[in-house]
């Protein structure tokens, strides 16, 4: 099969022939059909994450899939070969990635695929989806209330500005720029702009200050969501470790099949759009972590790979 591989850190990815992969009692094997491109992959290939997950090389990169089953496990009795799947397909170690023509995933991770979404739609959906929905659980961010978000319109920050807005809640999102304006208020957001003077503008809009912060971008978002939030606890980073010593929570995703169920209902139910900005054949991998890499990226990044 073909897959997007790495033999080394720091090498750059590139498309390689490789065997088939087993598929364990508890898994299935996917034929996958389209592949979110996440920050966290590159920087997988880079080494960032080898003081957590052992790595084992040739390394296939990719966490986020969408596709088909073509094989289950021995034990798996909840999903069939022909089940159209989604899975945030991260295991407790690295080598058997999502970019690919074939993955295998354990069943803990895997929830049927939306009938509603696009291959494209639903591969780009599983981490930044599963990141939102976690931190703004950790948030208690579960009704009303105004809700702060950094990077409300990028990858993780436009699902949690939808859920949290379809939840009730007023949401006030942050962004580098005015042009992007339009979009945050099209996922239900009051926009502002992120930067010095940041907690004044802020005040502008809810003088009293905020009831729950979530931070998709590090840097001093934290600190400034600390002069708005009355409860620290509910101050909430994906990114910035250093909230916990201001008493807030420090969150890192996990694979969850009913949590990808819950954001299916939601999408379903026509309250969570997942926003495609670039779907690129497998064979161009390069170019999308290279675009991945630049940032300012609006919605996700998907590779791509065609049906048999």
């Amino acid at each position: 099969m073909r897959a997007v591989t790495i033999d080394a850190y720091g090498e750059t990815p590139r498309l390689t022939e490789q065997p088939m992969p087993k598929v364990g009692p508890d898994s299935v094997l996917v034929r996958v059909r389209a592949a979110g491109v996440n920050p966290v992959d590159w920087r997988v290939a880079d080494g960032a994450v080898d003081p957590l997950l052992n790595a084992y090389f040739p390394l296939t990169l990719g966490w986020d899939v969408a596709g088909v089953v073509a094989q289950v496990g021995v034990a798996v009795t909840e999903f069939a070969v022909g089940d159209e799947v989604v899975a945030y397909n991260r295991q407790d170690f690295a080598q058997f990635g999502t970019w690919a023509e074939y993955t295998p995933v354990p069943l803990r991770s895997l929830a049927p695929k939306s009938a509603g979404m696009s291959w494209e739609e639903a591969g780009g959906l599983p981490l930044a989806g599963l990141t939102a929905y976690q931190a703004l659980a950790a948030a208690g961010v579960n009704g009303g209330g105004t809700v702060l978000i950094h990077a409300a319109g990028g990858g993780v920050g436009g699902f949690a500005t939808q859920i949290a807005a379809s939840r009730g809640a007023r949401v006030i999102g942050t962004t580098s720029r005015t042009e992007s304006f339009p979009f945050l208020r099209e996922l239900g957001a009051e926009p502002v702009l992120s930067g010095e003077g940041l907690a004044e503008r802020v005040r502008e809009l809810a003088p009293e200050g905020v009831d729950a912060s979530l931070d998709f971008l590090g840097g001093g978002s934290v600190a400034v969501s600390a002069e708005l939030v009355r409860v620290p606890h509910r101050i909430v980073s994906v990114v910035d470790g250093s909230v916990k010593e201001l008493g807030g929570q420090y969150v890192w995703v996990h694979p969850s099949g009913p949590d990808l169920r819950a954001l299916n209902a939601l999408a379903e139910a026509g309250s969570l759009r997942v926003h495609v900005s670039s779907a690129i054949p497998l064979e161009q991998a390069e170019e999308a972590v290279r675009l991945s890499r630049g940032g300012r990226v609006r919605g996700k990044i998907v590779l791509t790979v065609p049906a048999e």
